[in-house]
């Protein structure tokens, strides 16, 4: 019997890329009959630890993230927009407070319990389609409260986000997304029949769909050996 494939997803809700990662690996784990690990890191430390620099401080590429984003998220159904001020949002205030409290939601409900899954959605609204604030204790627990966590709880949860435990857990999974190989977010990685592939960003579902064998994507078996027996004719008749 084949092994179960699993596929861990390495996020942090500054990133918008990520959120689209995370909407499409959600809604087809069961199509592609997959166990999706959330594994909530923090992106600056990935930066940092890796020498790269985040796409916004770079003028170029930060014109082109804005047509980008508007058309994936057409694509994909994700409604996201950027915040009016996307230098403030993703450098001076960053996400450091909510990717701790994202931990230990999961460290309190489990990691693989749907409270991670339902709270890092709620951050994610609140930042990338509402505009607003993932600082603050109250933007949190407001977040916490909508993603159906009781309100008994929220208390505890921020206390525990600002523990040291917390604080190192984030800094650990952070660490593992390096030792992967991060430069950035989203990272996924597939883990199929005891080989590992990794991937960068949220526009290779197609690859990450034929590598993990389930679904063939744009390319179809029937149209790959196709193409394959045209190439190889090609390179016979040019040596």
């Amino acid at each position: 019997m084949a092994s179960r494939k699993v596929i861990e997803l390495f996020y942090d809700v500054v990133s918008p890329y990520s959120w689209l990662g995370f909407e499409v690996l959600c809604r087809y784990r069961n199509v592609w009959n997959i166990d999706l690990k959330l594994r909530p890191a923090f992106l600056g430390g990935v930066m940092k630890g890796s020498g790269n620099k985040p796409p916004g401080l770079i003028p170029n590429k930060f014109l082109y993230m804005g047509t980008d984003l508007s058309r994936l998220a057409e694509y994909f159904a994700v409604p996201l927009s950027f915040p009016n001020d996307p230098d403030e949002t993703m450098f001076r205030k960053g996400s450091l407070a909510a990717m701790r409290f994202i931990t230990a939601v999961g460290e309190r409900y489990g990691a693989d319990e749907p409270s991670v899954e339902r709270v890092s959605r709620e951050i994610w609204m609140r930042v990338w389609c509402r505009d607003e604030d993932i600082t603050l204790p109250a933007s949190l627990s407001e977040a916490t409260l909508k993603a159906g966590l009781p309100a008994r709880e929220v208390e505890e949860l921020l206390q525990l986000a600002a523990s040291e435990k917390i604080k190192d857990k984030l800094k650990s999974v952070t660490q593992e997304a390096l030792d992967y190989g991060a430069f950035g977010f989203p990272l996924i990685v597939c883990h199929v029949d005891g080989k590992r592939e990794m991937f960068f960003g949220s526009d290779r579902f197609e690859l990450m769909a034929h590598c993990i064998g389930d679904y063939p994507g744009i390319i179809t078996q029937f149209v790959y050996r196709h193409i394959v027996t045209f190439i190889r004719g090609q390179s016979s008749e040019h040596p």
